[in-house]
């Protein structure tokens, strides 16, 4: 096991409320006994749009009953990453007993905006679908994401089948024994998320990931704000926890903040964790603890922690 993924669980295994070590039992012996309590479903196909094929992958505890579920979106400007770069990142949840859903998404050079927004949509339609077959607990999903990835677990988190963004989801609509058109998620955490993308088509706020999402669309400047969750403050959305670098050069550490106020004036609860001089992630260890801490703290007060099987 090399030394960065050692550190990753041991993070875990100290911040997040790791089972305690049985007599004699050591740190590598505890991640072989959780890699060992789950079985991984790779690739699965949740929507084909344009001849593409979105994928996911799944991390799905070998317990029986209900488990609260980890959905996890990539960063990278919509125009780069995967899902497999960020394999490691839910470890965390995983030493916690949840599922995991490990989502990737139409890039920029496949299809331009708004379709991230719909497959994350989809994706989370797929979780409904399937929740019986996993043991996916639907009143515990909470929906992650880093940079791009926060921004779209923000919308879809925030979404509702009203705002014409989850048309190309397959699955049945309405009732039924899971009326999937009434999708909701109970937590959102974003980590350095963008929030206004209309802001960054323009002005010193200007971005070429931006640019490139949006590209030569008609209209991209009201599509921008359609994208944009900023867009989508309302009373009743889930709690959101928002973690942003005050120097971030990527995405304008105001922009978390304009959503944090937002959110607060609609009586959304809500939480921001700010890094002093932090920059795009690439945050150090010590501010890495100090983030999780306060991750477990949030799922804490909204009764989202460990499974309670396992307490």
């Amino acid at each position: 096991m090399n030394k960065r993924r050692c550190s990753i669980w041991l993070v875990a295994a100290l911040v997040l409320g790791a089972a305690p070590l049985a007599r004699g039992q050591t740190l590598p012996d505890r991640f072989v006994q959780v890699a060992g309590s789950y079985r991984v479903v790779s690739n699965v196909t949740y929507l084909t749009a344009n001849n593409y094929e979105s994928k996911l992958d799944l991390y799905v505890p070998r317990a029986d009953g209900p488990r609260p579920v980890l959905m996890y979106i990539h960063g990278g400007g919509w125009t780069q990453g995967s899902k497999e770069s960020s394999a490691l990142t839910p470890l965390p949840f995983l030493e916690m007993g949840w599922a995991v859903v490990n989502v990737e998404y139409r890039l920029a050079r496949v299809s331009l905006a708004p379709a991230a927004v719909e497959d994350c949509r989809c994706a989370l339609r797929w979780i409904y679908r399937n929740a019986k077959e996993f043991n996916f607990d639907l009143d515990r999903i909470v929906v992650t994401g880093h940079s791009s990835g926060g921004h779209l677990a923000l919308t879809t988190g925030m979404l509702s089948s009203r705002d014409g963004l989850d048309y190309l989801c397959p699955g049945d609509r309405g009732p039924g024994p899971v009326n999937t058109d009434e999708m909701k998620v109970a937590a959102m955490v974003s980590w350095y998320g963008i929030t206004d993308v209309a802001e960054l088509l323009s002005g010193p706020s200007r971005r070429a990931y931006a640019e490139a999402w949006l590209g030569n669309l008609p209209d991209r400047e009201a599509l921008a704000k359609r994208v944009s969750p900023l867009s989508y403050v309302r009373s009743g959305l889930p709690p959101t926890l928002l973690i942003h670098g005050d120097a971030d050069p990527v995405v304008p550490y105001s922009q978390a903040v304009r959503m944090s106020q937002a959110l607060e004036r609609a009586g959304v609860p809500q939480e921001m964790v700010t890094v002093p001089g932090g920059g795009h992630g690439g945050f150090s260890d010590q501010e890495n603890i100090r983030i999780y801490a306060a991750i477990r703290a949030f799922l804490a007060r909204h009764q989202l922690g460990r499974n309670s099987s396992d307490d």
